[in-house]
C-alpha cells in the first residue's frame, strides 16, 4: 500500500508535507519522483556563487520545492475567500515545482555560456517527457495547456501565473530567504507572514493585488531584492568565477571544432549548440556533475590556456575585479585595451584575461504588471505610494574591470592616472 503522505524537511520551511488522498498533491509526488525533477540536485541554485559564499550549496531542487510549498500556503487561503479559484489549484502547484525543471548546469551561468534558456526548456519537458508529459494529462487534458500560459503569462486568471511569476511570486520569495540563509546574508530576511496574509484577488480583473496593510512588508521584501542583487547574485567574486567559465568553454568550443579535445557525446553537442539545436535527451543529460568533470579533465590537458582557465576556476584562484564605474565610457575602453595589450606584451591573451562586465540592480520594475495595493478601494502600483520603492524602482549599473592578481600593482598604479 502506499504511504498516505510524503514529507519533505526543509531548512525554511519546515515539514512540506504532501498527501496522497489529495489528488494535486498525489500528482506532486508523481512528478518529483520523475528522473527530470531528481535531476535538478544536481545543480546548484546559485552557480559559480559558491566560490563567493562557502555555504551556497542548495541545488534547484530544493528551491523547487520551496517555492511549490510557498504557493499552496499562499494560493489555498485565497480559494477559502474566493472559491472560483479552487479549479485552479493543481495548475498553480504544478508551475510553481516545474518552474525551474529547465534550468542548465550552472543555472543561470550556463544561460550566458551557452546562449539558452530554461524557460523555453521548461515547456519542451512537461511537453515532450512522457514521465512528467503523461501524469500531467492523466490528471487533466487542460493541464499542461494552463502549464504553458503560466510559464508564457497569458492565463487567463492573471493571479495564477502572477503567483509562480511577477514582481511578487512565490519564486522570488523563497529565493531571496533561501540564498540569504545559504550565504549567511542577514539582510536577506522577509515578513514573510505578513506578506502572504496581504495577497489578495481583485474580482473584477482577476489580478493578485496586495492590501494596504501589507505596505511595510512589501517595501522591505524589495529593499532585501535590492540588497540581495547588490550584495550577492552581482558580486564581484561571481562575476570573476563566471568570466573564467564563459572563457573556459569558449576556447574548449575552438579546441573541439578543431579536433584538439577530447570529450563525451553529451558535453561535445553542448559545445556545437550555438550552431546544432540540442536534443532534449542530451539537455537533459548535462548537469554540474558532467560539466565539472570536464573541466577537472581539462586542466591536465594540452592545452595551456584552457588548463589554465580550468585550473583557476577549479582551485578558486579567481581573477581580481576593480570598480571602474566612475570612468566615462571612453576611458573604461581605453583602460581595458591598455590592461590587454600589458598581458598580451607578457604573452598571455589580453582578451581572456581582461574584460569589463557590467551588472544592474533594480529593487523594482513595473515587469508583468508591477505590484498593485489595494487602497480606498483603488488600485495603485505601489510605487506611485511608497517614495522608497519609487527610489528602489531607479537602476543602478556598475562596471567591473577583470585581470589576473598578480598585475595588480601595474593595474592599481595606471588606473590612479584617470
Amino acid at each position: 500500500m502506499p504511504k498516505p503522505s510524503r514529507t519533505y524537511h526543509d531548512p525554511l520551511h519546515g515539514a512540506i508535507t504532501l498527501h496522497t488522498s489529495d489528488p494535486e498533491e498525489a500528482l506532486l509526488i508523481r512528478l518529483i519522483d520523475t528522473p527530470a525533477f531528481q535531476r535538478l540536485r544536481r545543480i546548484r541554485q546559485l552557480g559559480p556563487a559558491y566560490l563567493t559564499f562557502h555555504g551556497a550549496e542548495s541545488s534547484r531542487f530544493t528551491h523547487s520545492l520551496g517555492v511549490m510549498a510557498l504557493a499552496r500556503r499562499a494560493f489555498d487561503p485565497l480559494v477559502i475567500r474566493y472559491p472560483q479559484l479552487r479549479p485552479h489549484r493543481a495548475t498553480v502547484l504544478c508551475a510553481a515545482l516545474l518552474h525551474d525543471i529547465g534550468h542548465g548546469p550552472f543555472s543561470h551561468t550556463a544561460e550566458e555560456i551557452f546562449g539558452l534558456h530554461h524557460e523555453h526548456w521548461t515547456q519542451r519537458i512537461i511537453q515532450d517527457i512522457p514521465a512528467i508529459r503523461d501524469p500531467l494529462h492523466q490528471y487533466s487534458p487542460n493541464l499542461i495547456p494552463s502549464l504553458v500560459q503560466v510559464y508564457t503569462h497569458t492565463h487567463p486568471v492573471p493571479l495564477v501565473w502572477q503567483l509562480v511569476s511577477s514582481q511578487l511570486d512565490c519564486d522570488r520569495l523563497d529565493y531571496l530567504l533561501r540564498d540569504s540563509y545559504s550565504t549567511g546574508a542577514s539582510y536577506g530576511r522577509l515578513d514573510l507572514d505578513r506578506i502572504l496574509m496581504a495577497l489578495e484577488l481583485e474580482p473584477d480583473s482577476n489580478r493578485l493585488v496586495v492590501a494596504h496593510k501589507g505596505l511595510s512588508a512589501i517595501e522591505h521584501y524589495l529593499v532585501v531584492r535590492h540588497f540581495m542583487y547588490a550584495q550577492v547574485y552581482n558580486h564581484p567574486k561571481n562575476i570573476a568565477a563566471t568570466w573564467l567559465l564563459k572563457c573556459a568553454f569558449h576556447r574548449a568550443c575552438t579546441l573541439h571544432q578543431s579536433g584538439q579535445l577530447a570529450v563525451d557525446d553529451t558535453v561535445a553537442a553542448w559545445l556545437q549548440s550555438a550552431h546544432v539545436p540540442l536534443s532534449l535527451s542530451t539537455y537533459l543529460a548535462a548537469d554540474d556533475v558532467v560539466l565539472n568533470y570536464h573541466l577537472q579533465r581539462w586542466q591536465w590537458g594540452d592545452d595551456a590556456l584552457l588548463a589554465d582557465l580550468c585550473r583557476r576556476y577549479l582551485d578558486r584562484d579567481l581573477l581580481k575585479t576593480l570598480e571602474v564605474t566612475r570612468l566615462s565610457a571612453d576611458q573604461q575602453q581605453t583602460f581595458l585595451a591598455q590592461v590587454q595589450a600589458h598581458l598580451d606584451r607578457q604573452g598571455r591573451p589580453g582578451h581572456t584575461y581582461a574584460t569589463l562586465e557590467h551588472t544592474w540592480s533594480r529593487g523594482y520594475t513595473t515587469y508583468q504588471q508591477g505590484i498593485h495595493m489595494h487602497v480606498d478601494n483603488a488600485f495603485t502600483d505601489i510605487k506611485d505610494l511608497s517614495p522608497l520603492v519609487n527610489t528602489l524602482s531607479q537602476p543602478s549599473e556598475r562596471i567591473w574591470l577583470i585581470y589576473p592578481r598578480d598585475i595588480q600593482p601595474w593595474v592599481q598604479d595606471h588606473y590612479a592616472a584617470y
